[in-house]
Order: structure tokens, then C-alpha cells, then sequence
């Protein structure tokens, strides 16, 4: 089966207290985005690679694929303003050729082989599957006062997270349809429901964290000395 993968990388580190966009920024001696290059390097199910960069920074990610060692074609391609749009951008730039897609951000630096696996094997049955893990903390609902109006029951609240794989087709139609309707949402199965296809879970990892705060990068340090030691 022809396999995409889109990676986002797009994202500007604002909320990281960064100069550098977050794919960019250093963690344990490498770039938080080689850690997923070299991730796709070791899957010999993806048949090509669209990354999606800063505007700018497309000379800094070739050198970042080519030292991940990735044997398959890429292409790489300035994103968007939103994560949404970088995916739409990169998603019109698979070969047609491709039968899933699947989609991870940069920030996760931690999602292993493996994961990855799982969610192609289920989206090739299911057509759309994320990465997500059962929510363990008491969720508050909270107003703009930061004044608590509803506790919520966490009983089958899962947290999303990336690799989300999908036939490519849906996802085309998801994102086009999203478009057409002036359709803002946070991740890809959330505009695959919003067009009425059902979306199935693959459990992740708490490990497989998104690193957006410096504390995030603290803890990211942290798990990449233990994870991926020099």
C-alpha cells in the first residue's frame, strides 16, 4: 500500500520563548525535528515525505532530512499561518498515487516505530485512526472569571495526539470541505467527523508529548537523554 507522511513543522515556538521556530530548537544536541525523521527513516511503509516548514527555512530542513538518513523522496514546502492550512498545503502536494496519509506534528518528537504502525494498519481498515490516550486528570470546566461551572466525568475522554492516519481521499475531501465552509478546527479527525466519518482511537503514550511551553522543552530534555542517549 502507497503511504504518504506529512510532517507539520510550521510552527513559529512563540509560546517556547523561542527565536528559532520549535522544529528548529535544539533538544538534547539534535532538533526537536529530527527526532521524528529519523522515525519515518526507520518505516519502510512510507513511500514519500512532505514537510512542511517556516517560510525560509527550507534549506535548514534538507539538511535535517539528509542527516536523518530518509531513503524516499521528500519534498518540502514553506506551511501555512495555522497548522490546518500547512496540512492542506502539503496534503495537495501527495502523489495521487497514495492511499493513506498520515499526519504528525513535529512538536511530538517522542512517537515511536511503532505507534506509527498501529495507526496505518487500522486507518487501512477503518480509514481514519489517531494516536490518542484516556484522559487520567478531573477535568474542569472554567469561565472567563477562572471560576469553576461544571466538573466533567472523564469516563471515555481521550486526549488526541499525532500520527492520525487516513485514506487519502478522505482526508482530501475532509480538508476541502473545511475550506468551503470556513471550518477551523485543532486537528485532522476532527474536520474527518465534521463531513460524518467515524474516526477510530489507537492508544498512544504520555511520552509521546507536545512540547509548546519552555517547561514542555524541560521535560522533553528530560525523556530524549533517556529515550535516544548520545
Amino acid at each position: 500500500m502507497h503511504v504518504s507522511a506529512i510532517i507539520v513543522a510550521a510552527g513559529s515556538g512563540t509560546r517556547l520563548g523561542s527565536a528559532l521556530p520549535k522544529a528548529f530548537v535544539s533538544l538534547n544536541g539534535h532538533t526537536i525535528l529530527s527526532y521524528s525523521l529519523r522515525t519515518l527513516a526507520s518505516l519502510t511503509s512510507i513511500a514519500e515525505l512532505i514537510l512542511a516548514v517556516p517560510a525560509g527555512r527550507e534549506p535548514e530542513a534538507r539538511m535535517e532530512v539528509a542527516a536523518a538518513g530518509l531513503q524516499l523522496p521528500v519534498k518540502i514546502t514553506a506551511g501555512g499561518t495555522q497548522r490546518q492550512e500547512s496540512v492542506r498545503i502539503a496534503l495537495a502536494l501527495t502523489s495521487a498515487e497514495s492511499e493513506l496519509i498520515v499526519v504528525h506534528d513535529a512538536a511530538r518528537p517522542f512517537a515511536s516505530r511503532e505507534l506509527f504502525l498501529r495507526c496505518l494498519e487500522r486507518a487501512g481498515q477503518a480509514g481514519a485512526t489517531i494516536a490518542a490516550v484516556p484522559v487520567a486528570d478531573t477535568l474542569k470546566r472554567v469561565d472567563q472569571n477562572r471560576l469553576i461551572t461544571a466538573t466533567l466525568q472523564r469516563a471515555g475522554l481521550w486526549q488526541a495526539q499525532t500520527p492520525q492516519a487516513f485514506v487519502r481521499e478522505l482526508l482530501i475531501k475532509a480538508h476541502d470541505h473545511a475550506l468551503q465552509n470556513q471550518i477551523t478546527a485543532t486537528d485532522d479527525a476532527d474536520l474527518a467527523e465534521r463531513i460524518g466519518h467515524s474516526v477510530e482511537v489507537v492508544e498512544g503514550s504520555p511520552m509521546n508529548l507536545k512540547i509548546t511551553t519552555a517547561d514542555d522543552l524541560t521535560l522533553a530534555e528530560t525523556l530524549a537523554a533517556r529515550l535516544h542517549p548520545r
